[in-house]
């Protein structure tokens, strides 16, 4: 496998700020002031520029050994410009891939990987300086299996993986991101996925994570990462009647569970645990689809994640509808 990869970026932000009262979230009043005038945060421009080349290439040793070896090398350029002074960063990089493949048995397969990954990262910092390019390192070993042949399958894997130079919240000034000095993710993976009976499909998975700050000037050594819950659980299941005047159709419900996660990077705050139940009704035929998505069913409140400058709530119960005839 070969390619190509170009991209050529602008952008383009102008925007000012202003002090004002504070507001009692559980008695809001109307009448509020705004003491100071508008300050300007200033004119940015960027321009961005890069291309990777990749190669790749699954080779087999042995009929039950297999070798995958590629790489990529990308070029990077970023001029930035604030109020017409310009600064300029350039970073160049080869990101080797390599991982092995051996079946001691037909329904069993061992493999283990190796990474690297560079990801270029726009923006300035509130002290007005370019970020550096995201750095990743990351080790696999893992075992997948086949319970029922061709019908059920299942993965286990364990990770490893670390990033430098990440882009996180500037706690100093949440209007602005800072570049952690490393961050590690550490974890296994669980799923099962297939037809149990004709008909009648499954996915499970389970994920346990351990993610944390291992090197910083900023954030204390040891912190959680931000919306990176331990442990992450799921379980979906369908079925549909594959016979008879009904053939087609189906149901099917799922039950999604995620522990509690930091809200920030500093670890002052969390994100409760939540558990949410989705089901979905449909009916396909010849070349005719409905389908009725039934999105947390029981209106249980909780929060997805937490950004820069807010915490995202859950969706309430959602219904969707869709219907589709292919031509």
């Amino acid at each position: 496998m070969f390619g190509l990869e170009y991209y050529r970026g602008f952008n383009t932000f102008e925007g000012g700020f202003r002090g004002g009262d504070t507001i009692d979230i559980f008695n809001p009043s109307t009448d509020f002031n705004f003491p100071a005038p508008f300050e300007s945060f200033g004119l940015f421009e960027d321009r961005e520029n890069s291309f990777g080349v990749y190669l790749q290439d699954q080779i087999s040793l042995l009929k039950n050994l297999k070798l995958v070896v590629g790489g990529r090398f990308d070029t990077y350029n970023l001029e930035s410009s604030v109020d017409g002074e310009i600064t300029e960063t350039e970073a160049d990089a080869f990101s080797p891939r390599v991982g092995l493949v051996y079946q001691p048995i037909e329904p069993i397969s061992l493999y283990a990987s190796y990474t690297r990954s560079f990801t270029p990262a726009s923006g300035r910092s509130a002290n007005n300086e370019p970020f550096d390019p995201q750095r990743g390192t990351g080790y696999e070993i893992g075992v997948k299996t086949e319970i029922i042949k061709n019908r059920l399958s299942s993965t286990l894997a364990f990770y490893d993986t670390t990033l430098t130079n990440v882009l996180t919240t500037d706690p100093g000034n949440n209007l602005f991101e800072i570049q952690t000095g490393e961050q590690n993710s550490q974890g296994i993976e669980l799923d099962i996925a297939g037809e149990i009976l004709p008909g009648w499909s499954i996915f499970a998975g389970y994920a346990y994570t351990d993610a944390k700050v291992t090197e910083d000037n900023t954030v204390p050594v040891g912190n959680r990462l931000e919306s990176a819950p331990e442990h992450d659980f799921n379980l979906w299941t369908a079925y549909t009647i594959p016979k008879g005047s009904l053939a087609g159709l189906g149901f099917g419900a799922g039950i999604f569970y995620l522990s509690e996660s930091p809200g920030d990077l500093d670890n002052s705050f969390f994100l409760d645990e939540y558990t949410r139940v989705d089901a979905a009704l449909y009916y396909e035929r010849a070349n005719f689809k409905a389908t009725l998505n039934f999105k947390n069913l029981f209106d249980v409140s909780y929060f997805e994640g937490s950004g820069r400058e807010e915490i995202t709530p859950g969706d309430p119960f959602t219904l969707l509808g869709n219907i589709s005839v292919n031509f």
